[in-house]
């Protein structure tokens, strides 16, 4: 009797396994890069999976082997994205000077979002109606997180509230940059002084406190 196989010549069944992997995991890079492709062209809220699967070289009921839903799409265009920032803000070389690199840190975020409307838009705005991350996914934001709070350590920042107050102001320079100059520099730029009177305020009230506990 003969038995079929699945196995290329000389192959082990682990190596089998691995090739498959690297296969689906082709594939899945696939996906990601022509459907942030179609978001980009027509919106996140209008990808199409047929076109998707199309320009993928499936039938569109194959794409499930790879997520179960749009909304399973958008989470891995989620967890794409945030591992893109992950390896984006990764890259700083840090001058050992901690404000200054505060400012580089912001500078970087607010280019980041510049750089792709879309993906700004899935990964800070709530574009999607209903849609929510898995926890997977949401994993790689808390991941992102702590090092925006690991920068802000070493500037000095510790408070909760000053946290609170970071996020917003790089989340509305993003927002301004993002509305009313993608993929230019006009609030990037700002990063420096945005920084400086963030800081500045921190500095005075907790030179005041000091004062006021004497």
């Amino acid at each position: 009797m003969i038995v079929s196989t699945n196995l290329e010549k000389g192959e082990a069944p682990d190596q089998a396994v691995d090739r498959r992997g690297r296969r689906r995991e082709a594939k899945r890079s696939q996906i990601l890069t022509q459907a942030w492709a179609l978001a980009e062209r027509d919106g996140l809220a209008a990808i199409s999976l047929r076109d998707l699967a199309e320009r993928v070289d499936l039938r569109q009921p194959s794409l499930y082997a790879y997520f179960d839903s749009k909304a399973g799409l958008y989470d891995l265009m989620f967890a794409d994205g945030n591992r893109q920032l992950l390896a984006h803000v990764g890259d700083q070389v840090l001058s050992g000077d901690p404000r200054e690199d505060l400012v580089e840190f912001v500078r970087l975020l607010v280019g980041f979002s510049a750089d792709n409307v879309v993906r700004h838009q899935l990964l800070f705005q709530r574009t999607i109606p209903g849609f929510e991350p898995s926890p997977e996914a949401y994993a790689l934001a808390l991941e992102f997180i702590e090092v925006a709070r690991m920068r802000l350590a070493a500037a000095g920042v510790d408070s909760p509230a000053d946290l609170d107050v970071f996020s917003a102001l790089v989340s509305g320079l993003a927002h301004q940059q993002v509305a009313n100059d993608p993929g230019g520099d006009r609030w990037v730029r700002l990063a420096a002084r945005s920084v400086d009177m963030f800081l500045t305020e921190i500095d005075q009230r907790q030179s005041n406190e000091i004062q006021g506990g004497h």
